[in-house]
């Protein structure tokens, strides 16, 4: 299942045995692995990784703090909701959403009608430990990090059990295993096929 790693060029292969048959979208909490998983997906089915987000900070070529600073959040919810749709038009793919882009039913709507719909779902503390440390996340430039933390997470929950796949994130899995970990959902349903199978 894994792509082929060349150890001395950090390059990993796709794997040819594998297939996607339809987009996949990733949602949890920020340090679920969203972003590292996505890009190992992408990378073995040979699939591009697209990102919401950055299209939206393309498009409007501003940050996306400069977005609701000028715009206000209203304004980003409905750029974020049309993105989605514009990218699910499109070849599937591996999607990367805003933390809150799932949170809004409209776009659950969407993502569920068209796309693989997975939750990394991630304990409290596994996610504590990853983010503590990291100054790249706004949400949590507050006096006490972790009471924010835990507060999202206890806020969100909730939203994220709707998704129809679930994959338990092991404190202990490498990049790798959780990648593995995920590819065994998605075939099991349907979302990738064996090539075998693919016919």
């Amino acid at each position: 299942m894994k792509g082929k790693d060349f150890s001395g060029m950090g390059e990993t292969v796709p794997d040819r045995g594998l297939a996607l048959r339809r987009t996949v979208v990733l949602i949890g909490m920020m340090g679920a692995g969203k972003t590292a998983i996505g890009r190992a997906l992408a990378t073995r089915l040979g699939a591009e990784l697209k990102d919401s987000d950055a299209e939206i900070v393309d498009a409007a070529q501003l940050t996306i703090a400069e977005i609701f600073e000028r715009y206000g959040e209203a304004f980003f919810r409905e750029k974020e909701t049309q993105v989605i749709e514009r990218l699910l038009d499109g070849p599937s793919c591996i999607l990367s959403t805003g933390g809150g882009a799932w949170l809004a039913e409209r776009n659950r709507q969407i993502l569920t009608g068209k796309a693989a719909v997975l939750w990394l779902d991630a304990d409290l503390e596994l996610l504590w430990n990853r983010v503590r440390h990291k100054t790249t996340r706004p949400l949590l430039r507050t006096e006490d990090p972790k009471a924010t933390l835990t507060e999202i997470f206890n806020a969100r929950q909730p939203v994220y059990a709707l998704a129809p796949l679930r994959l338990k994130v092991q404190p202990g899995w490498s990049i790798d295993q959780t990648a593995d970990a995920v590819m065994d959902v998605l075939i099991e349903n349907g979302a990738v096929a064996r090539t075998e199978d693919a016919g």
